[in-house]
């Protein structure tokens, strides 16, 4: 993805973008929120389905491990645990996995640990909580690299995300384009109307002119 586009988009421009082209509910709300740093992230989503554990493993880790090798330049971990709160699914060592391969952060629907440690890495991880507790035998990957939810929205392996202070929105590959143009277009046509009422424009005849809010 240009770097352009990666130093102009938030969640708020890219979800008025989806709206106007009909996807109404790529926003993944309540309660996923930046627990390392708030800095923004952008990337491909790169999947993993988990599921709770009540007996013994034998393959501890395995698949978890398969997807952190898989991941490339560009992607972002998607943990998909429905907000389970069972064991920190996410810490330090698979942060450093990932980073290795060019995975510039996560979004974990469930607990993430070694939070503090995490931090000093500059690594933006998003999650439902935080959990000291180890996934052995008590969470596992079922699955990478499929299609999963993520707080009722729907994420498809090379989805764009986009995530800030604001939230999380996942954009379908099908209308990437037409998203990242429309939202460019906007952030330009909101720094016109700012621009005009920082001059002294009325908001209401800022918007009558420029129709963007």
């Amino acid at each position: 993805m240009d770097v352009t586009y990666e130093s102009l988009l938030y969640s708020a421009v890219v979800s008025d973008a989806l709206d106007a082209l009909g996807y109404r509910q790529q926003c993944a709300r309540d309660g996923l929120n930046p627990v390392t740093v708030s800095q923004p992230l952008v990337g491909r989503c790169r999947t993993t389905l988990w599921g709770d554990l009540f007996h013994s493993d034998p393959e501890p880790y395995a698949k978890e491990l398969q997807a952190v090798v898989s991941l490339m330049s560009g992607d972002v971990m998607i943990a998909a645990a429905h907000g389970s709160m069972r064991s920190g699914i996410w810490g330090e060592l698979l942060t450093t996995a990932a980073m290795n391969r060019g995975c510039v952060g996560a979004v974990v629907d469930g607990a993430v640990r070694d939070v503090a440690k995490m931090r000093t890495y500059g690594f933006p991880v998003y999650a439902h909580g935080k959990c000291p507790l180890d996934s052995q035998h008590r969470q596992r990957v079922c699955d990478y690299d499929v299609p999963v939810e993520i707080k009722g929205v729907l994420v498809r392996p090379g989805d764009l995300v986009v995530a800030e202070e604001d939230g999380i929105v996942f954009v379908p590959q099908a209308v990437e384009q037409d998203v990242l143009e429309f939202a460019l277009k906007k952030v330009k046509d909101e720094k016109r109307v700012r621009d005009a009422i920082r001059e002294g424009m009325l908001a209401t005849e800022a918007y009558e002119r420029f129709c963007v809010l």
